[in-house]
C-alpha cells in the first residue's frame, strides 16, 4: 500500500474547495443551531437557491456573474422569510419540520419537467463561471508542495473560499460578542427568560435565521462555482446531515467549530476512501468482504462510528465547552 498516496489524497480533500465549502455552509448552521438554538434541518436549501440564483442569471438569462450573486443572496433572504414568518413564534420542532420539508421540495420543484427551460431540469445548467475563472492572477499550472498539488483552476476557487471562511469567520467573532450576539446566545439558552427582558424574540431570531441562509447560499455559489455545475440532485438532505456532523466534530457555538469539522471531516473520509482502495486491490481485504463498489458505503460506516465514540466521550466536540454544554442544556 502506498500510504504517502493516501495522505496525499486527504490532505488535497482536507483543505480543498469542497472543504471550504463546506465549512462555509456549516457557519451558517452554527450561527442557526450552535449560537440561536434553531433546528434548521434544510441549510441545504439556502445552498440550492444561491447556487441556481448564480446559475439561472448567468447562463440562462445571460446576465452578468456579479448580479447573479446578488440574485443568489437574495433568494436566500425570501427562502429565509418564507420559512421563518410561519414557524418561529412556535415551537423548535415546527421549523425543524418545515425546513427539511422546505429542502426536499425545492429540489424536486428545481429538477422538474416545469422548471425545466429555466434550471435545466434533472440535467441542471454547466459552464457559466467562466467569469469568475477569468479574474485569477495564477497561470495556468499545477502548484503545491510535496505531493499536495492542485491545478491553478481549483487553487483560484480554494484562494477565494478560504479567504471568505476568514471574513466570515471575522464578521461572526464581531457578531456574537456584540450586543447582538449576547441576545441570540441568552435565547439558545432560555427564550422565555430572554423575552422577559423585553426583547423581541421573534426578530432576533428572524434576523439569525436571514443571515445563517446567506452563508449559506455563499457556500452554494462557491459550489456551483468550482464544479461549473449545478444539478438539483447535489442537494439532498444529506448534506445538511453532513454539515451537523462538522459541527458535532469541530464543537458547535464555537467560531472555528465548523472550519476544524470541515477539514478533518474529509481529511478522515478521503483517508478511509483511500486505504480501503488500496487495501482491497493489495488483497489485504478479501474482496468477498468488502467490494470496491462497497468502498462509499464502508467508510460512512466507519465514520458513523468514530462520530459515536466522540460523542461519547468528548460530546461538546473537539473545540466545544463542556461547561457551556452544560449550562446550555444540550
Amino acid at each position: 500500500m502506498d500510504f504517502s498516496a493516501i495522505v496525499t489524497d486527504a490532505l488535497r480533500s482536507g483543505i480543498g474547495p469542497i472543504a471550504a465549502v463546506y465549512a462555509l455552509a456549516a457557519m451558517g448552521l452554527n450561527l442557526h443551531f450552535g449560537y440561536t438554538g434553531l433546528l434548521n434541518f434544510g441549510q441545504v436549501g439556502f445552498m440550492l437557491v444561491g447556487g441556481y440564483g448564480l446559475a439561472i442569471t448567468v447562463s440562462t438569462y445571460d446576465g452578468p456573474m456579479w448580479l447573479g450573486v446578488l440574485g443568489g443572496i437574495a433568494c436566500a433572504i425570501v427562502l429565509a422569510l418564507l420559512l421563518g414568518l410561519p414557524t418561529l413564534r412556535l415551537r423548535a420542532d415546527y421549523l425543524a419540520i418545515t425546513t427539511i420539508a422546505a429542502g426536499e421540495t425545492l429540489r424536486l420543484f428545481y429538477r422538474s419537467s416545469w422548471a425545466e427551460p429555466v434550471t435545466g431540469g434533472v440535467f441542471g445548467l454547466q459552464r457559466f463561471a467562466n467569469d469568475f475563472y477569468e479574474l485569477s492572477p495564477i497561470d495556468p499550472g499545477t502548484y503545491g508542495v510535496w505531493l499536495v498539488r492542485f491545478s491553478s483552476r481549483d487553487l483560484w476557487v480554494m484562494i477565494v473560499g478560504w479567504a471568505l471562511v476568514l471574513v466570515v469567520g471575522g464578521l461572526m467573532a464581531l457578531l456574537i460578542h456584540s450586543p447582538w450576539g449576547r441576545v441570540i446566545r441568552s435565547i439558545r439558552e432560555d427564550e422565555v427568560a430572554a423575552r422577559s427582558l423585553g426583547k423581541n424574540v421573534y426578530a432576533y431570531k428572524m434576523q439569525s435565521l436571514v443571515l445563517g441562509g446567506v452563508i449559506g447560499a455563499v457556500a452554494g455559489m462557491m459550489q456551483a462555482i468550482q464544479v461549473q455545475s449545478v444539478n438539483p440532485d447535489n442537494y439532498d438532505p444529506g448534506v445538511t446531515f453532513f454539515l451537523y456532523t462538522l459541527l458535532v466534530l469541530g464543537g458547535a457555538g464555537r467560531i472555528l467549530g465548523p472550519v476544524v469539522g470541515a477539514v478533518l471531516f474529509w481529511f478522515v473520509l478521503s483517508f478511509l476512501d483511500s486505504a480501503l482502495r488500496q487495501a482491497i486491490d493489495a488483497e489485504y481485504i478479501s474482496p468477498d468482504l468488502v467490494s470496491t463498489s462497497e468502498v462509499g458505503a464502508v467508510r460512512f460506516a466507519l465514520v458513523g462510528v468514530a462520530l459515536i465514540l466522540l460523542v461519547a466521550f468528548r460530546p461538546q466536540g473537539i473545540l466545544g465547552s463542556r461547561k457551556e454544554m452544560l449550562l446550555s442544556g444540550r
